[in-house]
């Protein structure tokens, strides 16, 4: 890791903290800043950041560019879930909508900006043939045709094989779980299904503290800290919203943690977003 990225990667995380007191003062360093949002995928998270701060007239048009990709990313995101939606209509299970669709279709603090790839959805493993058929029988096709692929999916992962729609070719991640079943960590699919709420439209979201829990394990519990700055601001926001809606959070987030077998990577997690992003976390934690 350079020393200019370093440097660029602090300015960023500065500028999401606070965007008024660390908007950059020249040219270069606006640079360094979007390039960096951009590397991160950050790039629509400081555009609405810095909505409200006077920037230089050449950067105004790259962040209203940002912004509009993100509106179109998750318009698009919330298509495809309707598609998974009309698609699964009959399955009679739960259908449970995961990280950055999960999000915005909840209208949480965590989608404002955020990019978004995949469609990551959860269901009962059980039910993963019957998922798998209704989706093929709708369109969706196989991204890895080969036979020890497949076979290793369907034995050591926390998902079926990826699918992509032959029309739209967009992909949809199918999960019975949220971590490979190779990983030290099992947390219980089970408590978190009987716990997922209820959208408008049919679909469901995790309760906010197994939201919380699953941001944590895809942190943390391979071992690395993948996802980097963006993955962390979404542990920021998720904490920040959730805590100041309910006083009891902190006190049952710690305990289906313990559910999960992630209070290690939760603890990390949570002391992370606070040393970068100012996350109001307990003392205790």
């Amino acid at each position: 890791m350079t020393r200019r990225f370093t440097r660029s990667a602090q300015m960023l995380v500065d500028v999401l903290r606070d965007p008024a007191g660390y908007a950059p003062s020249d040219g270069a360093r606006w640079t360094d800043l979007i390039s960096i949002a951009r590397a991160e995928s950050l790039i629509g998270t400081l555009a609405y950041r810095l909505k409200d701060v006077d920037v230089p007239v050449q950067v105004k048009p790259i962040l209203k560019d940002a912004m509009e990709s993100a509106v179109l990313a998750r318009r698009q995101a919330l298509w495809e879930a309707d598609c998974a939606r009309r698609a699964l209509a009959g399955y009679g299970g739960k259908i449970i909508l995961m990280k950055g669709t999960a999000y915005v279709a909840a209208g949480l603090d965590a989608g404002i900006g955020r990019s978004i790839g995949d469609l990551d959805i959860m269901v009962v493993q059980d039910d993963l043939g019957l998922v798998e058929e209704l989706l093929l029988d709708a369109g969706w096709e196989w991204v890895k045709p080969d036979p020890y692929d497949d076979q290793y999916y369907r034995e050591y992962m926390h998902e079926l094989p990826p699918l992509i729609h032959k029309e739209r070719d967009r992909m949809i991640d199918v999960h019975h779980t949220t971590l490979p079943l190779t990983a030290r960590p099992t947390p219980d699919a089970d408590a978190m299904l009987d716990a997922a709420e209820k959208l408008e439209n049919g679909l469901y979201i995790m309760s906010p503290e197994d939201m919380v829990c699953h941001c944590a394990a895809h942190l943390m519990a391979d071992g690395d800290l993948a996802g980097g700055l963006r993955n962390l601001w979404d542990m920021h926001c998720l904490l920040t919203e959730f805590s100041g809606a309910s006083d009891g959070f902190w006190d049952e987030l710690n305990n289906r943690a313990q559910l999960h077998q992630l209070e290690r990577a939760l603890g990390r997690s949570v002391r992370h977003a606070s040393r970068l992003y100012g996350t109001d976390v307990p003392s205790d934690w």
